[in-house]
């Protein structure tokens, strides 16, 4: 894939994440929205469909083909799928902060950690607010949670560590399957979401870079 700007990179990062809200909904979609096993063999391209999505929280997300909803996500580019998932509303305000939704939408296949509204807040509002003002900060950060490259989570768990838009960060270590699937630590809440251009895993918390060097 080409690759990205710095600045670029920051915003794909995190309109990727906030790109993938997670969702198994049962609606009236021609794909099955049943889950499947996300233990399935690894998908060569990380592409996914409704049918692989999984994860505790993946409920929240609207049903049918509502704003938000698995049906309505996956035609959109990451960034604009992201921006009407209602469990990313902080991510999103973060990548149009840093002016990257473009930026996002226009890479070919990436893989999007998005941490969901509460790992935020677990910031606090002073600090999330101090970040977005300084996007210079913000950009490895959200590059830290965006993927050159496309995974479903069969293939993280057979990866075990994956390589960030930003390297100075180090690797992402991938550890556990399917529902006991974790990134560095944090756990998928709603993960093998599809985009038109990313594979989209709802996290719990913010991933610092360099804590797993």
């Amino acid at each position: 894939m080409t690759k990205l700007r710095v600045a670029g990179i920051g915003a794909a990062a995190v309109a990727a994440l906030s790109l993938t809200a997670c969702s198994s909904s049962d609606t009236g979609s021609s794909t099955s929205m049943t889950p499947s096993s996300p233990m399935a063999a690894p998908a060569a391209d990380g592409v996914t469909t409704n049918a692989d999505v999984f994860g505790p929280a993946c409920s929240r997300l609207p049903q049918g083909s509502a704003p938000g909803s698995l049906d309505s996500m996956g035609p959109q580019p990451v960034a604009s799928a992201a921006s009407t998932n209602p469990l990313l509303t902080k991510l999103v305000a973060a990548v149009k902060a840093t002016n990257l939704v473009d930026t996002l939408n226009s890479q070919e296949a990436v893989t999007v950690f998005a941490p969901a509204d509460p790992a935020f807040a677990a910031l606090g509002d002073a600090k999330f607010a101090e970040l977005a003002s300084k996007p210079a900060e913000l950009a490895p950060i959200l590059q830290y949670h965006v993927v050159g490259k496309r995974y479903d989570a069969a293939g993280l768990a057979a990866a075990g560590s994956v390589d960030t838009l930003n390297s100075a960060g180090g690797p992402v270590k991938i550890e556990g399957s399917g529902e006991n699937l974790t990134v560095n630590g944090a756990k998928v809440l709603c993960g093998n979401i599809p985009t038109k251009n990313a594979t989209v895993f709802v996290i719990d918390k913010v991933l610092t870079p360099g804590t797993n060097k």
